[in-house]
């Protein structure tokens, strides 16, 4: 078969594939929607790909004219085994979605909404913007509260049912919104109960549930500020620490490491943390995934983050791999990890005695050695001036060690 030349114009500027759906941004350059979208909602770009210029409005407006164009190319190319691309569905309209959401308020209807509003969703970037400026995200989340309330109270089996439908389907579109910074903060903001709600989520035996539960909390964690951090009760640690345990998927195990690390910066969530047996999972956790690189990296940030509190550092102590399974990654899996364990072993040295019976398992276990190590390796100058203050303050202790430097650096 000849090679068929696609006409240059045909070619989306970004992904270099065929249009399908070619549209115009503002600044007149034509992308096919589906990579054009990708690049401003998906990569948070605000600039047009060629031009560069700064997008003043994200609107994209279709090119019928080239749309047309190119399925005529399409035709006349057929025998070539060229298919012609279908046309589009546009875009819903705010106003469309906020009747629908208006609809959705009558509970007969509240299924049905629900299902149109997924399929909605799952059309194109547009149409997940347009939800949310239509207020989809705190419609979605308040049939979710209604629905946990329900729950705690003393309804018919059929009743609980449908109400359990709700709120999964719920949450399940609230995820695939991938909402901006501004909504996932009016979620805490205007319902306090919210977080209650994510946490019975974790604590149900949908696993699907549980990891959009625990995706959106690392979304909505990632945005907002440490005073709102500070006041959430245990029972999310616990749950969190649940989700890890369970190993529910790769996704939810990342997403739970994650949140961790953004509340555990506040001193009394290190201690709430801790209290629910963080420590002790991790370092499980470490242990049976030796070689991925990014659960370690996440994993090590959430030790450094609880051993600066001690009640995270004698957790890690009373595992009998804690230190062990902190020293066998420095060195082994990045240059960020290596850092990460050299700060925990610091956090645990600068509270340990002279005498103290952990200098001494440090030494049987290899970290002075490893420490050594550091200094000779490639590791960043804040690592070696960690270790080096490590192997200082405990130079008496570990003065038999052969591996100790004569003179340390300064």
């Amino acid at each position: 078969m000849d090679e068929i030349e696609v006409p240059s114009f045909f070619v989306c500027p970004i992904s270099l594939e065929i249009m399908k759906d070619p549209v115009v941004l503002s600044t007149g350059i034509t992308y096919d929607r589906v990579s054009i979208e990708k690049w401003i909602f998906s990569r948070k770009n605000n600039t047009c790909p060629v031009t560069k210029q700064l997008l003043t409005d994200a609107e994209l407006t279709p090119n019928h004219t080239l749309r047309r164009l190119i399925q005529a190319w399409c035709t006349l190319n057929a025998s070539y085994g060229i298919q012609r691309i279908p046309t589009p569905r546009l875009p819903v309209s705010v106003s469309q979605i906020s009747k629908l959401l208006k609809d959705s308020k009558t509970p007969k209807l509240q299924v049905r909404c629900l299902k149109r509003l997924k399929s909605i969703a799952s059309e194109n970037e547009t149409n997940k913007r347009f939800m949310e400026a239509a207020g989809a995200a705190n419609f979605l989340a308040s049939i979710i509260i209604k629905a946990k309330r329900s729950s705690k109270d003393d309804v018919l089996e059929e009743d609980f049912g449908l109400t359990s439908k709700l709120e999964d389907e719920a949450l399940s579109i609230l995820y695939q919104l991938q909402l901006s910074e501004t909504s996932l903060k009016s979620l805490i903001g205007e319902n306090s109960e919210f977080v209650e709600s994510m946490i019975c989520f974790m604590e149900s035996e949908n696993y699907e549930s549980r990891t959009y539960s625990i995706l959106l909390l690392k979304s909505i964690f990632s945005v907002v500020d440490q005073v709102e951090m500070m006041t959430f009760r245990g029972e999310l640690f616990k749950e969190i620490v649940h989700v890890l345990k369970d190993e529910i998927s790769p996704k939810a195990s990342k997403a739970a490491l994650q949140l961790l690390i953004n509340l555990c910066p506040v001193g009394r969530n290190r201690l709430k943390a801790s209290e629910a047996g963080a420590v002790q999972v991790i370092v499980d956790f470490l242990l049976s995934h030796p070689s991925d690189r990014r659960f370690s990296e996440l994993a090590l940030t959430v030790l450094d983050l609880l051993c600066q509190c001690a009640e995270g550092r004698l957790e890690l102590l009373k595992h009998g791999a804690g230190l062990s399974v902190v020293s066998k990654r420095i060195l082994r899996v990045s240059r960020f990890a290596s850092d990460r364990g050299v700060r925990i072993i610091h956090s645990i040295a600068k509270f340990s005695g002279s005498s103290s019976s952990v200098l001494q398992e440090m030494l049987q276990l290899g970290v002075v050695s490893k420490l050594c190590l550091v200094l000779q390796m490639d590791c960043g100058s804040k690592t070696k001036e960690k270790a080096t203050e490590i192997l200082k303050m405990h130079s008496r202790a570990w003065k038999n060690s052969p591996c100790l430097p004569m003179n340390l650096p300064s």
